[in-house]
């Protein structure tokens, strides 16, 4: 069966295919077509039910019932996450009333970030595009995901806000729930299993060759050194990568709660492989 996979041109999300896309793991089920975007081109796409798996924001699936998320791929923070940056230190009041540059509605740093400190005013850009538009004072502060989290400094900015380790106190250590992997549902449950457990698989081989998975991975480095890549893969791909487990879903449905409560995002009927 061939299916259309989609993931971003990031380097934790390369790791993770790596053994998928190479040809190092492979199955007898599937052959795969991978398609590159943008996260939040991803988001988009998703919700015109295109790509058979796709990588998505967790808060994306507000807006894509004809998926199903599947339980290993997820990018889940530790007690880190996404941050926000500026070029001088700001009061949280000081920071609500601001611009800010976010990587996008879907994302869910956005939704984070409004859970944090309630609705303000944004604009959307290309996340890459956040830390000279900070440094240059064309926004105020900056929404910054993706290996940028680990490089402000070098940026020339300064970070102010630290969403991944509000979410880790406010839920007692739970993961952050950032990005997963999603499936049509159409496909059905028997074949949402079989190409988890393929994905599960890759992602545990990546971890078995770190040092080729981290060569493969740098492909997608835009630039950074090859030890900040290696730093963020290792943060980003981890326990609850391979497979979400129980605090991985409880994370998810958490976000969707306090989402809720606050009319951030629409009722709908969440859908997680078992």
């Amino acid at each position: 069966m061939e299916i259309s996979v989609g993931h971003t041109p990031d380097s934790d999300d390369a790791f993770m295919f790596y053994g998928m896309f190479t040809g190092k793991v492979s199955s007898p089920e599937f052959s795969v077509r991978h398609v590159i975007e943008d996260i939040e081109k991803l988001n988009r796409k998703a919700t015109d039910p295109e790509l058979d798996v796709t990588a998505v924001s967790v808060h994306a699936c507000a807006y894509i019932p004809g998926y199903t998320i599947l339980r290993s791929g997820g990018s889940f923070g530790i007690g880190y996450g996404p941050i926000v940056t500026a070029r001088k230190q700001m009061t949280i009041d000081e920071i609500k009333n601001s611009t800010i540059a976010i990587p996008g509605k879907m994302t869910s740093a956005f939704l984070l970030l409004q859970l944090m400190i309630g609705k303000f005013d944004y604009v959307e850009m290309n996340f890459s595009e956040i830390p000279e538009a900070v440094k240059t004072g064309k926004v105020d502060a900056g929404l910054v995901i993706h290996e940028t989290q680990l490089s402000y400094e070098q940026e020339g900015n300064l970070k102010i806000l630290d969403v991944g380790e509000w979410w880790d106190k406010t839920t007692n250590g739970l993961p952050v729930p950032l990005g997963i992997n999603v499936m049509k549902t159409s496909l059905g449950e028997d074949t949402i299993h079989k190409f988890d457990k393929y994905l599960q698989s890759s992602i545990e081989y990546g971890l078995a060759n770190v040092d080729d998975a981290i060569d493969y991975s740098m492909q997608y480095s835009r630039g950074k050194s090859k030890d900040l890549i290696e730093k963020f893969v290792k943060m980003y791909v981890n326990k609850v990568t391979v497979n979400m487990g129980e605090d991985g879903e409880k994370s998810i449905r958490k976000l969707f709660d306090m989402a809720r409560e606050k009319n951030l995002v629409p009722e709908f009927e969440l859908s997680i492989a078992k």
